[in-house]
């Protein structure tokens, strides 16, 4: 791993979501990593125009208008080699103009205010010859490479982001531009590399990263929780958000019409198309509701098999899902939708096309699980740290680079 290692660089990481967000993201993982061995500002997002309008009463918004108006500095300090960082200018909320001069002018004009603040941080910290480490942000961070002049500038894809509206109006044109005169670009799947590898040719999967203690130190020897307890066996699991856009219902329907014997259990919050579906009306399907996040090891403990029922669509073919690690983690056999960001997993998750599929292969897992399979299950997903993730992100820049690194 040491041989792997880039240390004592500055790194400057833009993206889409800010430190100060609630729920976790890749991105803040892959910045304590960096920041064992380098140097790190985390630069959150800049505060725009409708985002002050629409919620001028946040506490974080009113946090960036007091750096804003220059009453307290954006630069916190976060720990001895990391920093996160608000901006202290605003930007327009451009993304609804259609004609695409305005849009640039504006757009071009939103990267320079990001990147004079940016300069301001970078200033105060003495960065140079730094790294650029570009987190999905396609608009905001479109010209930083040349407003920042990076050494080294690195696109990160974890999202096919082009799948949703919002992105997709200008993204089309503006992320393969931005992938292209990017020096090497980096993706949590491999279908997401090979997008990227369309535009640049020095693109890489780098796996993903996990945080999977408390999947793997769980005792499954804990009673079940009472609302999964007393559901006959076999039970046939999924955790996760009920989203019509992404889990496909005719097969969870076919599933359990086929296998009236097995108890198909179903937790996490529903979107509307699930919460009205005739999905509740089957006998075997049992929904039990959002959890807390610390209760997941508790029901992942209590089913047979863990299932990953998705459509395969824009939005989830290149996902890299994080529940399959989690599952394997623990220990259990797990039937998934084949997609090629899948491919990664075939070896130890049994992989569907159809919904026939999904009957077959789980009848097989259920037959010959083991405690050899068990342990096998358990060393792969151990595999998936942020140490190793970040190790092949590392890797990518040598190759790229070598003398930078």
């Amino acid at each position: 791993m040491s041989n792997a290692i880039i240390q004592n660089k500055d790194i400057i990481i833009v993206g889409q979501q800010p430190w100060d967000v609630e729920i976790g993201s890749n991105c803040k993982n892959i910045a304590l990593e960096f920041s064992k061995h380098n140097r790190v500002l985390y630069v959150n997002s800049p505060l725009d125009r409708i985002t002050l309008l629409r919620h001028k009463d946040s506490p974080n918004v009113k946090k960036r208008l007091e750096v804003i108006k220059g009453k307290t500095n954006g630069l916190v300090r976060l720990d001895e080699n990391l920093w996160t960082y608000y901006p202290d200018e605003m930007i327009e909320s451009v993304n609804w103009i259609k004609n695409d001069t305005f849009y640039t002018f504006l757009n071009k004009l939103n990267n320079k205010r990001f990147a004079r603040s940016i300069k301001k941080a970078v200033k105060e910290l003495g960065f140079t010859d730094y790294v650029l480490f570009n987190d999905n942000d396609m608009f905001r961070s479109f010209y930083l490479k040349e407003l920042l002049t990076p050494a080294v500038s690195i696109y990160y894809s974890r999202d096919f982001m082009l799948a949703v509206d919002y992105w997709k109006l200008h993204g089309t044109t503006m992320e393969p531009e931005l992938i292209a005169k990017s020096d090497l670009c980096v993706a949590n799947s491999t279908y997401l590399a090979n997008y990227c590898k369309q535009y640049n040719s020095n693109s890489f999967y780098v796996g993903q990263g996990c945080d999977l203690d408390t999947f793997t130190a769980y005792d499954q020897q804990k009673q079940f929780p009472k609302d999964v307890m007393y559901i006959p066996n076999p039970v046939i699991g999924y955790v996760g958000a009920l989203q019509s856009i992404r889990l496909d219902m005719e097969l969870l329907r076919y599933v359990a019409r086929q296998r009236p014997h097995w108890s198909i259990v179903l937790v996490g919050p529903e979107d509307g198309e699930f919460a009205k579906s005739d999905l509740h009306s089957i006998p075997n399907i049992h929904f039990l509701g959002a959890k807390n996040p610390d209760l997941l090891p508790a029901y992942i403990s209590a089913f047979d098999v863990c299932i990953n029922p998705q459509i395969v669509n824009q939005v989830t073919i290149g996902n890299y899902p994080r529940k399959i690690d989690e599952y394997l983690a623990m220990g259990k056999p797990v039937v998934a939708t084949r997609t090629e960001a899948m491919s990664a997993f075939a070896d130890h998750v049994y992989l569907g096309e159809t919904k026939e599929d999904y009957v077959q292969l789980i009848d097989k897992a259920l037959a010959e699980n083991s405690e050899t399979l068990k342990q096998e299950r358990i060393r792969f997903a151990g595999t998936h740290t942020w140490t190793n993730n970040v190790a092949e992100i590392y890797s990518a820049i040598k190759k790229v680079l070598p003398t930078y690194a």
